[in-house]
């Protein structure tokens, strides 16, 4: 009969085990913690829960919202989602809003974006290997350094010169400056210019009425009923193998006995590090180092209990401010209401992002409370009185680091992980992929479908299309990825892009929206510019050429009220000279397109005999 050994009670291990249950298989799930959910756990203190980072429950795919539905069923909240961005002493609304972005950076950094963005646009890095160069090219240099470098290296612990590209494409999906300007501007209500929802725009999610951590203590009970029991506090350090196959498992309970678990399948969602370091026979030499080089980001948060109903409206703030160490604050009542005992406190989570071997990881947990105090002050969201308590989480190895060469160290693993036929790694250390949580469930139910027969690569696993942009194609682990459009996980063998998706990636369009804003802010500035320099030199003939643009342009004139007037209509024209621009641009790339695909057509047709 078969059974399943599962290494981890995460979204991913949980899922795995559910889905089998459906299939009439048992399994066993291992965790090494006290706590189910992996990073999607709830931890209690005092009445007080908070989650691990914040976890919407939103998903373009269909089958993983059924599952949620059918596990949590009515204890699901819909939330509004609002977050923003804190940047040396300003607030800014995230997703962006023309109006209160231009406010917080003013007339002339709004100007030197706009140019930095049509720089971008018309002089791109030719390389995108890199998250600097990934980014900067969709917004420009200057918004990347405002809004990207300062957050992202406070998360990485390295500089975004040296973050993969994939970790960008991965993330930040397909949002651009011109999906955030049509959506400040025109109220797109979070999707692109055709109808997809841009998933880093999500006004609405669900959420449990208790944390995350409901959910999968709710699956965990579900199991148990089926016959299928998750045994906490059991850290699985030896896996022993023979003839391609895993025969078993041991797991060391808190008092340290080690306890054999055999199956006939066995999933494992531990880091992949630890998954080679745990192998019984070692693999080869080169397996390990592999595994060795591979890097993780080390997570603590420091939960504040604030004497205050309310502090900010925000679910959750960004910290791009360089002065302080923290990278995001929760607001956990703002997720929902239930998190708190008391409707008249509030609990934050000061987010820090650290490497275990930092001094601060090992910092007492009450200097680390001392520490958010300071800088939650610093910032201004709250007076150090007002804190009556706190309490600190740490968890190791929470996000996988995209570093310039993982890919390649991935690979070596893969090869060798291919060679035990019973074992599949599922979710997001098992995959070492930076994976929201419905990936990581995917995963895992398609892990438990191979073993009913189905064949699914689970590498190739996106939630949704476009929701990870990969490599062109199934280029296998290993292989560079670039931004480039993928499809929906099929099984081993599956689909392949369009050929009109080829030649869309070939053929780049400049987005009118954009680049036209960007014009404009240029050319609305240089005239403004121009009549301020002439009025303060003055003389008997003030500004006698540029006069004459009073001709072409309603009410301009050299004078301080011409200034504005003139501010107005060179704004204006170069909008629409920049959106004319580039909608002739992408005329003429789509004709010539066209032209290549016919002219490709016809080339087949003359050897079709040959394919008969």
């Amino acid at each position: 009969m078969n059974s399943a050994v599962i290494i981890g009670a995460g979204p991913a291990g949980l899922t795995a085990a559910y889905e089998l249950a459906k299939l009439g298989i048992r399994s066993t799930v291992l965790e090494a913690d006290q706590l189910v959910g992996g990073l999607s756990r709830t931890v209690s203190y005092r009445g007080y829960r908070f989650d691990i980072g914040g976890h919407r429950f939103f998903s373009k795919v269909p089958l993983i919202n059924e599952l949620w539905d059918e596990i949590l069923g009515e204890e699901f909240l819909l939330r509004p989602r609002m977050s923003r961005i804190h940047y040396r002493g300003h607030f800014f609304d995230y997703p962006l809003q023309a109006r209160n972005a231009l406010a917080g950076l003013g007339p002339v950094e709004s100007v030197l974006i706009g140019m930095s963005y049509a720089k971008a646009k018309f002089f791109p890095s030719a390389r995108e290997d890199n998250f600097e160069q990934w980014v900067s090219n969709r917004f420009g240099h200057r918004l990347y350094n405002i809004f990207f470098k300062t957050y992202t290296e406070k998360v990485w612990g390295i500089p975004c010169n040296e973050i993969s590209a994939d970790w960008a494409a991965q993330r930040i999906k397909n949002l651009s400056l011109t999906e955030a300007l049509r959506n400040a501007l025109l109220g797109g209500k979070g999707r692109d210019r055709d109808g997809r929802i841009i998933t880093t725009l999500i006004d609405k999610f669900k959420y449990p009425r208790f944390g995350p951590g409901m959910m999968w203590e709710r699956c965990e009970v579900l199991l148990a009923d089926r016959g299928s029991p998750t045994m906490r506090g059991l850290k699985v350090d030896r896996i022993r193998h023979a003839g391609g196959r895993v025969e078993c498992v041991y797991g060391r309970d808190p008092q340290g006995k080690l306890v054999e678990f055999g199956g006939t399948h066995f999933f494992s969602t531990m880091p992949l590090r630890e998954l080679i370091r745990a192998l019984d026979p070692p693999p080869p030499p080169e397996v390990l180092r592999a595994a060795e080089s591979l890097r993780y980001r080390d997570y603590l948060t420091a939960v504040l209990i604030v004497k205050r109903e309310h502090i900010f409206p925000d679910n959750w703030i960004y910290i791009h401010t360089p002065e302080v160490k923290m990278g995001r604050i929760q607001n956990y009542k703002n997720w929902s209401p239930s998190m708190v005992p008391d409707e008249s406190r509030t609990s934050l989570g000061l987010e820090y992002f650290l490497w275990d071997a930092d001094e601060h990881w090992d910092w007492p947990d009450e200097r680390l409370v001392e520490l958010g105090i300071r800088e939650c002050t610093q910032i201004g969201l709250i007076e150090a009185g007002e804190v009556e308590d706190g309490t600190v989480v740490r968890m190791k190895k929470a996000y996988p680091v995209y570093d310039q060469v993982y890919q390649d160290h991935l690979a070596v693993l893969r090869r060798y992980l291919d060679t035990l036929t019973n074992l599949q790694t599922i979710g997001r250390n098992g995959q070492h992929r930076y994976n929201n949580q419905d990936h990581s469930m995917l995963t895992g139910v398609y892990a438990a479908r191979n073993v009913a027969g189905a064949n699914y690569d689970i590498w190739s696993v996106n939630v949704e299309k476009e929701y990870h942009e990969e490599a062109k194609g199934a280029a296998p682990a290993g292989d560079r990825l670039v931004p480039s459009k993928v499809t929906v996980a099929v099984p081993a063998g599956g689909a392949v892009a369009p050929e009109e998706e080829v030649i869309e990636e070939a053929f780049a369009r400049l987005e009118p929206v954009a680049l036209g804003t960007s014009v404009g802010l240029v050319s609305g500035a240089a005239l403004l510019l121009a009549t301020v320099v002439l009025l303060l030199r003055g003389g008997p003939m003030v500004g006698k050429t540029l006069q004459l643009l009073g001709n072409y342009l309603p009410g301009f004139s050299v004078s301080w009220a011409g200034a504005l007037v003139g501010w107005f209509w060179a704004s204006l024209v170069g909008f629409a000279v920049g959106y004319g621009c580039a909608r002739l641009h992408n005329w003429t790339e789509w004709a010539f397109a066209i032209f290549v695909k016919r002219h490709a057509e016809e080339e087949e047709s003359k050897d079709i005999l040959d394919k008969v």
